[in-house]
Parts: structure tokens; sequence; C-alpha cells
């Protein structure tokens, strides 16, 4: 049996792994996942990872989720550009470095746009809080003023003249935000440059079909959500109302 690996590509890991697998020609079977849809959807997701999510990988009979060790196992295993994540240990360690802070600084801020512009209201039917919009928004500029300032400064990629796991990793949280309206590279030349670098890097077509269905998020409102799902997370959404 030859690599599978679960996606949805509304989910920004699962997107950096699609574009790594793809732009580097490693052969695998493309499960589509929709989580959306509720469990029949992540059925095959499920049995995969124990964590029941995506993105998770099968590789004959060994499995693995979470998105950074899949990308190292993909990247060792397929003997990928040393670029991607160098064998130079000083470089290796600027990519581990920026993976741990982006936890809890770029991906902390940039999906809860989504949540707030398009899920919220999916799920919970309320109006879009306006206030709490702008409070995420101004941890995420916070946050990308310290990602330009620490991380890309002057450079033309994180870690010097060539594109990284940890640019990859950047550039499909980023796109979160851009995809319901909130066009964070705006006003922003040197962060607009980057992501232009990023995108000829991987290839503008294989970019952008990767962040399809994200740039046209506005079509999820007309998807049947599973009903159970939907009973699941509108209270949990509720409270982040408040």
């Amino acid at each position: 049996m030859g690599l599978e690996l679960y996606l949805d590509l509304l989910s920004q890991p699962c997107r950096s792994i699609y574009i790594f697998a793809r732009s580097n020609n490693i052969p695998f079977e493309f499960k589509h996942v929709e989580l959306f849809k509720g469990p029949s959807n992540s059925e095959g997701a499920g049995k995969i990872s124990l964590l029941k999510k995506v993105p998770a990988l099968k590789d004959g009979d060994f499995t693995l989720a979470e998105c950074t060790a899949i990308l190292l196992y993909l990247s060792r295993k397929y003997n990928t550009p040393d670029h991607w994540y160098p064998s130079d240990i000083k470089k290796r360690a600027q990519v581990d470095e920026y993976l741990s802070w982006h936890h809890a600084n770029i991906r902390a801020n940039a999906p809860k746009t989504m949540w707030i512009k398009v899920l919220i209201p999916l799920f919970t039917g309320q109006p879009l809080p306006s206030e709490k919009l702008q409070e995420v928004m101004e941890g995420l500029s916070t946050s990308l003023k310290q990602f330009e300032e620490r991380f890309l400064q002057d450079k033309a990629f994180i870690i010097g003249s060539e594109i990284s796991l940890a640019d990859l990793v950047a550039i499909v949280e980023l796109m979160q935000p851009v995809g319901v309206g909130c066009d964070i590279f705006e006003d922003r030349p040197r962060l607009m440059e980057w992501r232009r670098r990023v995108e000829e890097a991987v290839g503008k077509e294989l970019f952008f079909q990767a962040h399809e269905m994200i740039l046209n998020i506005k079509e999820l409102s007309n998807i049947q959500i599973d009903p159970q799902l939907k009973e699941h997370l509108a209270p949990v959404l509720m409270k982040m109302l408040k």
C-alpha cells in the first residue's frame, strides 16, 4: 500500500502538507475529508489517527498525526531538498524556533478571524461581534509585527535566501484571515513581498489550488452541516461570543 494523506483543505495544517507533498512530487493518495459534514466524512481519518482529526498519514501499516510530525516524516523519507529542513544545525534550529513560536502567536490569532466572521454565525445564527473581531485583529497585528521584526527581518525567507518549512507553515495560517476579507498583507509591503516569494517558490498554481476553498469560504454557508456536529459546537461557539 502506498502513502495516504487524510486532509481537509479548509485546515491550515492540511494545506501545508498538501503543498509540501505536491511541490516535492511525493506520490500519495489524497483522502479528502470534509469535517463539517460530520463523522461519516471523517471516519477514514478517525481510523488512522488516534486523535480522530486531520491531518493524518498512513504509510503502509504506519500511521501518524500532527502537522509538524508529518512534514518532518515526509522530508526525511523522501529526502526532499535541504532548504526545507536544513542539515545545517543552526539553520535547522531557526526552523524549529519559528515552529515553536508559531503556535502561541500566529496560530493563536489568525484562525479566529474565520471563526468570528464565518463559522460562529453559521453554527449559531448570531450576528458578527465586531468588538471580538477587533480584539483578535489587534492580537494578530502584534504577532505580525513580531514576525516581521524577529523572523523575517530583511531576508527573502525566514531563515535566509530559500524557503523552508517555517515559511510554509506561516503562509497557510496567514491566508486564513485573507479568505474572510481581512487582508493582513495590505499596508505591509515587506510581508506582501515575502508572500509573493513563497507563492513563486511552491508554484502559484499549486498555491491557489490549495487555497481555493478558503478563498471561497463564503460558499461554506451552502453546505449541509451535520446536525449532530452543529448541536455539539453551537454552545461552545456561543461562549466565544461572550
